[in-house]
């Protein structure tokens, strides 16, 4: 029988490419509240809350290999995944005190990313249970940022995304008080990248005009329609799918505009 012979360098190739190890996708973990969670991780989504969306819900689309080459010094990986562990109703202290930033940190590693965005339900006053004032509010964004830098990853702070209110002469202005100066001061006094949505969201929705937003973005939906939903609904906090997905467009944008001063 006739032996094949392999030169000695192809060989070597053969050898080394087996040994090449593809580099593990970077982990993209999101933090926050309602208008950030993944409702589909909800029992019985489809029937019992759609289309409600959290802009974290259709995040994992925008990172995919190519939108990834725009952000490659902050995710060092030709893959990602984003892991949503927002959750609706929750403030930078009930998401502490009820033990999810806990299991976020266990799982944490080097070069991994965590978007944090809160704001909607620490300035809810009128519910004692989940309101955090503003010194508190920024401590526990400090924590946030410090704990999520000792294991290496990297923080990116998020002022809340924009409420459909208040309009004026057809502009979209804040319904979130100092809550978005405060998430900036942090910023600042930690040198944290940050991610403006408050006034980004509130300029792009501007641009759309109030009629259109409120119908296709918020969750204004008229009866009978959706089978969550058969009396109809007025709620200009959350979005539906289209609104999820135009939030989450700003945010990748930003990320793109952070990853350029990157070092």
């Amino acid at each position: 029988m006739k032996k094949h012979k392999y030169p000695i360098a192809a060989l070597g190739t053969v050898l080394l490419m087996s040994f090449i190890v593809k580099p593990k996708p970077v982990k993209v973990y999101l933090i926050g509240d309602s208008t950030v969670a993944d409702y589909t991780l909800d029992e019985g989504y489809l029937q019992k809350k759609y289309p409600i969306t959290g802009w974290g819900q259709v995040f994992q689309q925008f990172l995919k290999k190519d939108s990834l080459k725009k952000l490659n010094r902050l995710i060092k990986s030709d893959s990602a995944l984003v892991i949503d562990k927002a959750k609706g109703g929750r403030s930078t202290r009930t998401f502490f005190e009820e033990g999810r930033w806990k299991e976020v940190l266990s799982t944490l590693e080097k070069n991994d990313l965590v978007l944090i965005q809160f704001g909607h339900n620490d300035a809810a006053k009128d519910k004692p249970e989940r309101y955090v004032d503003i010194p508190g509010y920024k401590d526990f964004l400090r924590m946030y940022v410090k704990e999520t830098r000792a294991k290496g990853a990297v923080p990116v702070l998020i002022t809340p995304v924009t409420r459909n209110y208040p309009w004026k002469d057809g502009k979209l202005g804040s319904a979130h008080g100092e809550y978005p100066q405060a998430v900036k001061d942090v910023a600042k006094e930690l040198n944290t990248p940050i991610i403006d949505l408050t006034s980004l969201s509130a300029s792009f929705f501007t641009t759309k005009g109030n009629e259109f937003v409120s119908k296709h973005y918020f969750m204004n939906l008229d009866s009978a329609k959706y089978e969550a939903y058969p009396k109809g609904q007025k709620d200009n906090t959350h979005f539906q799918p289209e609104g999820a997905k135009a939030v989450a467009q700003l945010v990748y944008n930003e990320l793109k505009n952070i990853n350029r001063k990157a070092n």
